[in-house]
């Protein structure tokens, strides 16, 4: 998401920090900002928007020097505004950041009763301060930085210029990646390699609890004990399109890939597991107010209804209470009951599909209590919305939806966490389970991805059938769904996904030995395991070709299937996260044989702004 650039050289530094941040612009942001050291003088130029308004204000008055730092930022804590942009400063220092300091609040406190005076909502301006109080009790600025971090819970990339060091540049990183670019008489820093790929090919990939001291003449890292680390330098020959997607062939895998840390990102500071509770910022709704609540209305289109038709089994499940998921395109074009006692759940990736803003609307103007899921600050379904949850997915380039999927779920699972809480539905203990069950999945997506050989191996096979079927039970109805979509949508097969026990009530019909049917099969209580199983058996009497989503341990389903992939066994509302990343590969893969336009197939737009 947030892009950070840094520079130590010989060169003005300026001109370079917006140039790389340009670079980066396909990971979204909502402002932008450069800090310059100029001998003992720090200069500070930020503006919120895109990045021509930055580049207007440095054009008006160049800031000079030739260390510093940038930085293009989405929005945690605080609103966009030139404020809260980074970078942050306090004093003498100036810092970037990308992550989230759990702990901010209470560090704020501390600091505040010590004398200092925050000029930004933000959790990051705390590191400034941090830092700067370090170096006034006579540390370094690399040991100042360390005191900082020491103080700090949550994660981070963060990068630190100071006027009372200024040929140096300190940065360090806890589960946010961030890449040294090494030069002949300068050096950088960035999040991702496009930022500086134009001024060096050689980069040293920063390891977790690094920090590494940058200067003009060269790079010192440490590990987290404090110990000087060599880190192998890579050669990067990607060109700059191969470096917007890091390396992939296209966009959409780079985004399946970015799963394990797009959901984390979602998760990072909203689960509070010795509470047994969810936090969102922003978040209004008085346990009275939830309580009165009879019915949950999601709104979505395609993909995100996928998304809403699973959170409907979480949030009635944890939640006890009635969930309707209502197609947007259709909702406005009957006569729907919405009245004051509903929640209406307006879900979409980019917060400007017209469909589901025109049913939001529609539902607020009758009264219900208005919520937009989204991965978008600021887009106009975040401005109607009562209140706002947002995804932390990052930007998605391809058009076929993966990881705003994924962010969706896992969204949506906490939100039923929420309500439970608040309706008395889940005890402490109950909550803690589920969240604990929670955290484990950007750990399971991670494993789940090395199944990609033997997707490839099942999309060179049936790359040329012109019709799939997908079946999934209970929780994994959705994830059918969604696994034909996402076929349909790149490789222009015909792909229908059903509910397992409606394949006697119309698709067996079309069975016979041309037809491969992918059956997402985990075990899974409350789902009768053995009805998915008849299911692969109907099929295979057909003559169909089996192709079974099953988990790691399961023998009986792995005899009966012509083609096994294995998944983590994840609990039964969470197992839809970890059985979809097998069918977004299929699908990748499948048009990529086919030598189709993976990220911008035909006919279709990322964002459906019209009806």
């Amino acid at each position: 998401m947030c892009g950070i650039v840094g520079y130590v050289g010989d060169k003005e530094s300026a001109p370079i920090l917006v140039s790389g941040l340009k670079k980066l612009e396909y990971r979204g942001y909502d402002s932008a900002g450069v800090a310059v050291v100029s001998g003992k003088q720090l200069n500070v130029v930020r503006a919120m928007g895109k990045l021509k308004n930055l580049e207007n204000r440095v054009g008006q008055d160049l800031p000079q020097g030739t260390t510093g730092i940038g930085h293009t930022r989405w929005a945690t804590h605080g609103r966009p505004s030139d404020e809260n942009a980074h970078p942050h400063t306090y004093k003498n220092v100036a810092v970037v950041h990308n992550g989230i300091i759990e702990n901010h609040l209470a560090l704020k406190e501390q600091l505040r009763a010590r004398g200092h005076v925050f000029s930004s909502e933000t959790d990051t301006e705390v590191f400034a301060h941090l830092i700067s109080e370090a170096q006034e009790q006579g540390k370094d600025l690399p040991d100042a930085v360390r005191a900082a971090i020491a103080q700090v819970k949550g994660t981070y990339a963060l990068a630190v210029v100071s006027s009372a060091d200024p040929h140096r540049l300190v940065c360090t990183k806890n589960a946010s990646p961030m890449v040294l670019g090494l030069g002949e008489g300068q050096n950088f820093v960035a999040s991702d390699v496009p930022a500086v790929l134009e001024h060096t090919r050689d980069f040293v990939y920063m390891e977790e609890g690094d920090l590494a001291i940058v200067s003009a003449t060269g790079v010192e890292i440490f590990n987290r004990q404090g110990q000087k680390a060599n880190r192998s330098t890579k050669r990067i020959d990607w060109t700059p399109m191969m470096a917007e997607k890091g390396g992939h062939k296209h966009f959409m895998h780079k985004e399946i890939w970015e799963q394990p840390r797009a959901i984390a990102d979602t998760l990072r500071g909203r689960m509070l597991l010795t509470e047994g509770d969810v936090h969102f910022e922003g978040w209004n709704l008085t346990p009275e107010k939830v309580r009165s609540l009879t019915k949950v209305t999601i709104l979505a289109c395609g993909t995100s209804w996928h998304s809403g038709v699973a959170g409907k089994h979480m949030i009635e499940s944890l939640a006890r209470l009635p969930v309707e998921v209502e197609l947007a395109s259709e909702f406005r074009y009957r006569d729907p009951i919405v009245d004051s006692t509903h929640l209406a759940i307006a879900i979409s990736q980019s917060g400007e599909t017209a469909d589901t803003l025109a049913a939001f609307k529609e539902a607020k103007g009758l009264g219900a209590t208005a919520m937009a899921i989204c991965n978008v600050m600021g887009s106009a379904m975040t401005r109607e919305a009562d209140i706002s949850v947002l995804t932390n997915a990052g930007p998605e380039i391809g058009v076929a939806s993966t990881k705003a999927f994924t962010t969706q779920l896992v969204m949506l699972y906490m939100l039923a966490v929420k309500l439970g809480r608040l309706r008395n539905t889940l005890t402490v203990k109950a909550a803690q389970e589920h969240l604990t069950h929670l955290a484990e999945i950007p750990k399971m997506v991670e494993d789940v991805l090395k199944c990609e050989p033997a997707v490839k191996k099942v999309a060179r096979e049936f790359m040329t059938a012109q019709d799939f079927l997908f079946l999934g039970r209970g929780p994994m109805h959705p994830v059918a769904l969604e696994g034909a979509l996402k076929l349909k949508e790149i490789s222009y097969i015909h792909a229908e996904g059903y509910a397992g026990g409606e394949m006697k009530h119309g698709p067996i019909a079309l069975i016979d030995e041309k037809m491969p049917v992918v059956v997402i099969a985990p075990k899974q209580p409350h789902v009768a395991y053995e009805k998915i199983i008849g299911n692969i058996e109907e099929v295979r009497a057909r003559g169909g070709k089996v192709i079974a989503i099953i988990d790691e341990d399961d023998a009986q389903a792995g005899t009966l299937a012509d083609h096994v992939i294995r998944i983590p066994p994840a609990s039964a509302l969470l197992a839809p996260v970890v059985a979809t990343i097998p069918l977004q590969l299929l699908a990748y893969h499948v048009a990529e044989m086919r030598g189709n336009d993976v990220d911008q197939p035909r006919n279709l737009a990322k964002s459906v702004t019209v009806e």
